[in-house]
């Protein structure tokens, strides 16, 4: 069944319990997730591979109820087809009291997932298209406005222009001018372009460092939270070569030397104080020749990830997941 995203009101968990969303507007997602669910809470956050690579434990862990559980939601982030055979399975064992929320990004109307929650009487299936500009104008006012806040139309298109019609990258650079002007200072032309062209991604870079200490709890939070969409995928990859290069030149050090403690302090630009005990993690997990290693393949997936630029996020998240479930022994 096809719901339009502003008529969720019709959608009624108990008879239509799994649920899809699709397109590549994440903020409205988000707005709608919170609406659907309301006082519901999430119990699982899953990526598709997960999913895909252990079906069967997936399906029993259904099954399994806590006794402070009234109903399990699972929410299954970057979903593909490949998802589609795992919700037939638990559309047919006719499982109670469960609600599964699904996210995928733009699918195309030949894709049979889609087709199969548009048909399906258990299913409700959700577009969710980019916001026009005009739509992220009104939303963008009205949220200043409730802060006494108030900027020129044109340093609104500004911010505007910025968000690629998705209001979850509208809401960020909101979030950054109320903060700043908390205090009172004021904003103008100048604060708000240095404030919305902050190029640092602490989220993608606390990604890499996880994925570099095998951290896989941490990795599918960070996955879950944030939902990074395509045009994330190449910039992630960036972020892993720049991380990998600074590690193979402390861990050459580190060979020479065989102290840690002056291998952090040595390095040059400086290590930010909170970075350096993930840091010194790294470096004793990854000798010269098994970060040479990784950077060959993370220079691979980047290669893939640029031919096949509409699934990047998918390939990343993948690649990601696999280094997790690698022994880094066996990456000499």
């Amino acid at each position: 069944m096809i719901i339009k995203n502003f008529e969720i009101k019709k959608i009624n968990l108990n008879k239509n319990p799994i649920v899809l969303f699709y397109g590549k507007n994440e903020g409205f997602k988000t707005q709608v997730k919170d609406e659907l669910l309301r006082d519901k809470f999430i119990t699982s956050h899953y990526e598709e591979r997960e999913i895909i690579d252990n079906k069967n434990n997936f399906i029993e862990s259904i099954y399994t109820k806590s006794l402070f559980e009234n109903e399990k939601i699972i929410f299954i982030n970057r979903v593909t087809d490949k998802i589609l055979e795992v919700i037939s399975i638990i559309i047919n064992k006719k499982i109670e009291d469960l609600i599964i929320i699904i996210n995928a990004e733009n699918l195309e109307k030949k894709s049979k997932l889609r087709s199969f929650f548009e048909k399906h009487e258990k299913c409700v299936c959700i577009p969710f298209y980019p916001d026009t500009n005009q739509t992220l104008s009104k939303i963008a006012y009205d949220d200043l406005r409730k802060e006494n806040i108030i900027i020129s139309q044109s340093d609104l298109n500004l911010i505007i222009n910025k968000c690629n019609g998705d209001r979850k990258i509208l809401f960020t650079e909101l979030e950054k001018i109320k903060l700043y002007a908390k205090d009172g200072k004021k904003i103008n032309r100048e604060t708000i372009s240095k404030l919305t062209n902050l190029i640092e991604n602490h989220s993608i870079t606390e990604l890499v460092n996880c994925c570099l200490v095998k951290n896989k709890d941490k990795i599918i939070n960070i996955l879950a939270e944030n939902n990074f969409n395509n045009e994330e995928g190449v910039l992630i990859t960036r972020v892993f070569l720049n991380k990998l290069k600074m590690i193979l030149k402390l861990s050459i050090e580190y060979e020479k030397n065989n102290n840690l403690d002056l291998t952090i302090s040595s390095a040059k630009p400086p290590i930010f104080w909170k970075e350096k005990e993930i840091t010194k993690q790294q470096i004793l997990n990854w000798s010269p020749k098994k970060i040479k290693n990784l950077l060959y393949r993370i220079n691979n997936t980047e290669l893939l990830l640029k031919k096949n630029y509409g699934n990047s996020i998918n390939l990343i998240t993948d690649f990601i997941l696999n280094q997790t479930s690698i022994e880094t022994n066996s990456l000499i």
